[in-house]
């Protein structure tokens, strides 16, 4: 087994979105080859109304797929297709745009006002850009829960992992999406598809993720009883992990806890054009797009 090295720690950014709503960007609308097949990831937490109360109204999507996972609060969603629902805390939904359809988001808080979740794009490949829009709209209550003899929690909400599969399936880029909660002192190993692009994203406690390209023994005697670990640093809340190579990572919990995402995919490695929630794989595709929408063939008759 080799450990991944870590590439990039950042913080993701304060954004507004939508009709004004306060997010943090972990990453998107940069190099998209960076966490290829993956181009976007949005931390929506807020627990003002005024903050996320205007939502995200109708806009368009082709060429991707948009994955919202949601922890607190409600989001209600519709389409041009009349496709609706309510997600609520806990529950998933993988929509596929593939040829395109127009929808709207709307966020609601729980009783104390609160929102939280995350939305991530995927990019399709070109033999899918164009294929038929579909939705997987998961409940909380379906995705599988892994509670390791140390107090590790694994919730596997899409690919398999200990044993579990997550209900989300048939997707191009064979993900693995994992939320992670390793109890405070704890060290623990998860091994990933050596073959994937992967990133982790801490949004509660914080953790230090071993860095194999770091100098050996390095000292946090303070946080960790003198353990030696060849860290970088200790990632907390809103902090995105971008992994090299190898076919697993580690982290240590600190004093809290840690809880995050482990985000997995295969590259599509294809080239990238893209103008806002459309990604092509031309310009010229882009520019069709954008004609489609301006003389309403935007959305694609059903086979």
């Amino acid at each position: 087994m080799s450990l991944r090295p870590i590439i990039e720690t950042r913080k993701s950014q304060p954004t507004l979105e939508g009709a004004g709503v306060k997010l943090h960007r972990a990453f998107g609308f940069g190099d998209p080859s960076e966490l290829d097949p993956f181009l976007l990831f949005d931390d929506f937490r807020n627990e003002r109304p005024e903050d996320y109360a205007a939502g995200f109204p109708w806009h368009p999507h082709r060429g991707i797929e948009t994955i919202t996972y949601v922890l607190s609060g409600q989001v209600a969603h519709g389409d041009s297709l009349g496709n609706e629902g309510t997600l609520g805390a806990g529950d998933v939904q993988w929509m596929t745009a593939g040829s395109g359809i127009l929808h709207q988001e709307m966020p609601s808080g729980n009783a104390a006002g609160q929102m939280h979740g995350f939305q991530l794009w995927a990019n399709l490949p070109s033999s899918l850009k164009m294929s038929a829009p579909r939705y997987q709209d998961v409940k909380g209550a379906n995705i599988p829960e892994i509670i390791d003899d140390d107090g590790t929690r694994v919730k596997v909400i899409i690919g398999s992992f200990w044993g579990k599969t997550g209900p989300v399936d048939g997707i191009a880029a064979d993900p693995q999406y994992l939320d992670i909660f390793v109890p405070a002192g704890v060290k623990k190993t998860f091994a990933i598809d050596t073959y994937r692009r992967a990133f982790a994203y801490v949004f509660e406690g914080a953790g230090a993720f071993v860095d194999a390209s770091a100098p050996q023994g390095v000292l946090l005697e303070k946080e960790y009883g003198g353990q030696e670990l060849n860290i970088r640093d200790l990632s907390g809340n809103r902090s995105l992990i971008r992994f090299g190579t190898g076919d697993e990572i580690t982290v240590q919990a600190g004093r809290e806890g840690v809880r995050f995402l482990l985000i997995s995919g295969a590259p599509i490695q294809e080239p990238v054009a893209w103008h806002g929630p459309i990604v092509m794989n031309t310009q010229e595709e882009l520019r069709q797009a954008m004609a489609d929408l301006r003389n309403g063939s935007f959305i694609k008759p059903a086979h």
